[in-house]
């Protein structure tokens, strides 16, 4: 029998824009008890994004991002597909070709230890790691954190002024705090 692997510290992008204040910490919920989440960011609320060259208003709810940091014994596929896929089919997520659809719950992994990944249905760090909704939540969890698949570090692209456009969730927020209690 071999040893387990040693735990890697990941960060997980979670968003929803279908009733988010269930979903969110239902799946918050989920991964606590398959990983061990060792950071709760504030969540933000935000105009969902219109799919390119299309510039009128989208007619769809506000989504609600932010970010868990876990320890995880699993490598990254494992946890992408084996853990935050399921979690996703769970809530009810179904998953089109329309990369800008409403969705229940979405949970990708943004950065998995200092790893490089670049496959076609796994890239780390992920594509969409320097959007602001995602960079103030690596942010606050991380404040010090040099992206490894360009040593920079974080705060140097996303300074004061990064939230443009977002509003914190206070109502979200709080309720993932009360579910995750270190």
């Amino acid at each position: 029998m071999t040893d387990p692997p040693d735990a890697v510290a990941a960060y997980v992008g979670a968003g929803s824009n279908i009733e988010p204040r269930e979903n969110i910490p239902a799946a918050l919920e989920r991964l606590l008890r398959r990983v061990e989440v060792t950071g709760v960011s504030t969540f933000y609320r935000t105009r969902p994004l219109a799919p390119p060259g299309d510039e009128g208003p989208v007619d769809q709810d506000d989504f609600v991002n932010g970010v868990f940091r876990v320890r995880v014994a699993c490598g990254a596929r494992e946890l992408k597909f084996g853990v935050l896929r399921a979690i996703e089919h769970e809530l009810g997520r179904r998953r089109s070709d329309d990369r800008y659809a409403p969705r229940t719950i979405d949970l990708d992994v943004l950065l998995y230890g200092d790893e490089v990944i670049d496959e076609p249905d796994l890239k780390v760090p992920s594509d969409d790691i320097e959007r602001p909704f995602l960079a103030v939540g690596l942010l606050e969890l991380a404040p010090e954190m040099v992206l490894p698949h360009t040593r920079q570090c974080l705060s140097c692209l996303w300074g004061p002024g990064g939230v443009a456009g977002m509003t914190e969730d206070p109502e979200i927020s709080r309720r993932l705090k009360e579910i995750w209690q270190p």
